[in-house]
């Protein structure tokens, strides 16, 4: 493949386009991915990509031109990141998902099946567009809607089918249209009956035990 700079013991099917070539008037730099990249059918990585090593990718996923993108990330089915957007280490993106230009994603954010991620305040205009920016370790529930130019705090989780308009506390379990801060996830308990508490500090337990 053109345009590709591979680490060692990559994995790529066959109807995978890796280096694809933007229509946009910028310099056409190599993608280039670390060691053990696992990508599956059918997925499309531009030219002008930085990702680290551990990549794994679903089916039918997109990822656009003059990402930056760390380590240990994961994105599945259907999933799509625009242009120009940083994302930390150790993120996991689900199926479905829409993530615009200009977000930031931070280290050990989960975005959970069906979010999608706003950044234009006027729509059509491209003057202002500015994604939101999701601080390390939030927790983004199903069909989520994130509006641009908001801060989502460190550790805070939002609950399924919220519409985020404003910037979110850390450690704050929020959910609603519009979002709304509703206590500490310091105060959550799991319904399973798995822990007292699911999130100690912030941090989900069955992460930190792996750790």
């Amino acid at each position: 493949m053109k345009n590709l700079i591979l680490g060692t013991n990559p994995q790529i099917d066959d109807s995978a386009v890796v280096g694809y070539l933007t229509g946009r008037k910028i310099e056409i730099k190599p993608t280039v991915i670390g060691d053990n990249a696992r990508i599956r059918s059918n997925t499309v990585i531009y030219t002008n990509v930085l990702i680290g090593n551990n990549l794994e990718t679903g089916h039918n996923v997109v990822i656009r031109e003059e990402n930056k993108i760390g380590n240990d990330f994961s994105i599945w089915n259907s999933s799509t990141i625009d242009y120009r957007c940083e994302i930390g280490d150790k993120v996991r993106i689900h199926c479905n998902v829409y993530v615009a230009q200009f977000t930031v994603i931070e280290d050990e954010v989960f975005l959970a099946p069906g979010v999608k991620i706003a950044n234009d305040l006027h729509p059509i205009c491209t003057r202002c567009m500015k994604g939101p920016i999701i601080k390390r370790g939030a927790r983004v529930g199903v069909n989520v809607t994130l509006l641009p130019n908001i801060t989502i705090g460190e550790y805070t989780v939002i609950g399924a089918g919220s519409v985020v308009t404003k910037d979110i506390p850390p450690k704050t379990l929020a959910y609603g249209n519009p979002a709304r801060p509703i206590k500490s996830v310091d105060e959550l308990k799991c319904l399973s009956g798995n822990s007292d508490k699911p999130y100690i500090n912030g941090v989900d337990v069955r992460t930190r035990s792996r750790s």
